[in-house]
């Protein structure tokens, strides 16, 4: 990351810029950095000007407590004045609840994308899910027991165990427990887990959902609830794609959406 920013509360924010055309922030999901953006940010390049940027927490960022939500939607302020002061928000996974309360919030964005938002239906027993998960999560973060926060958050995303020590043993693990922490600011984002609908029927900004068409029927579901609960949605299936999305796939119809087509 070549740039710096600071955020309303002193936190220093590392964030990069890359092409040309609209302005859109890419804001990643749970444990990841801005370089996990960074495909998708090259493959925009040619039609808009992709900012991605390590969230608090995280990579060359910094973290300044107590944490709350609120001072994720000023780091997105922060950023926006830091390139100009116009720009749009897309977010994956978790980031995409982060840039969904930040509209509701009344930042002044033009556009919001998200792919694959995994709140969890009540019918499913999503709630009861997310609370147990906050609860050994939070315990094992408090005991600093990263590894086992890393692992639960796995769990959660239904990653097999063999697949889970396999992970233990790789390389990348250490980077993970660096930003294990990050977690429970990822869990503060999904609320309760569910599809937050007064709250998102405060976005009046153009909303597009995506989500892939080989993802679960429940992340399917969700996807379709956020595009017809805000004002302004419009839902888009990526037909073969999962929640690991190709960027060459995803970035034509960001793209385009960020360019002004393709909204309600």
């Amino acid at each position: 990351m070549d740039k710096k920013t600071t955020s309303r509360d002193g936190t220093s924010l590392a964030y990069e810029v890359t092409g040309q055309g609209p302005t859109v922030i890419l804001v990643s999901g749970a444990m990841s950095t801005g370089g996990t953006m960074a495909p998708l940010a090259q493959r925009l390049a040619d039609r808009c000007t992709a900012v991605v940027y390590d969230r608090r927490g995280r990579g060359a960022s910094g973290d300044t407590k107590p944490y709350a939500v609120e001072r994720e939607v000023e780091d997105l302020a922060a950023l926006i004045d830091a390139v100009g002061g116009d720009a749009g928000l897309f977010g994956v996974s978790s980031g995409g609840a982060l840039v969904l309360e930040a509209a509701a919030s009344g930042l002044a964005v033009g556009r919001v994308a998200v792919y694959e938002v995994p709140y969890a239906d009540h019918l499913a027993g999503g709630a009861e899910q997310e609370a147990a998960y906050k609860e050994r999560l939070n315990q094992a973060l408090a005991e600093d027991r990263r590894g086992d926060a890393v692992e639960l958050f796995l769990r959660l995303t239904g990653l097999g165990e063999q697949m889970i020590q396999g992970a233990r043993q790789s390389p990348m693990w250490a980077g993970m427990e660096a930003v294990a922490p990050s977690l429970a600011y990822d869990d503060a984002v999904m609320g309760d887990g569910l599809v937050p609908r007064e709250r998102l029927a405060e976005v009046s900004v153009p909303v597009l959902a995506v989500v892939g068409g080989a993802s679960p029927a429940w992340m399917r579901a969700a996807s379709r609830e956020i595009a017809e609960t805000v004002p302004r949605g419009t839902h888009r299936v990526l037909e073969g794609q999962t929640h690991m999305v190709e960027p060459e796939v995803l970035a034509p119809v960001l793209a385009e959406f960020f360019a002004g087509g393709a909204a309600a």
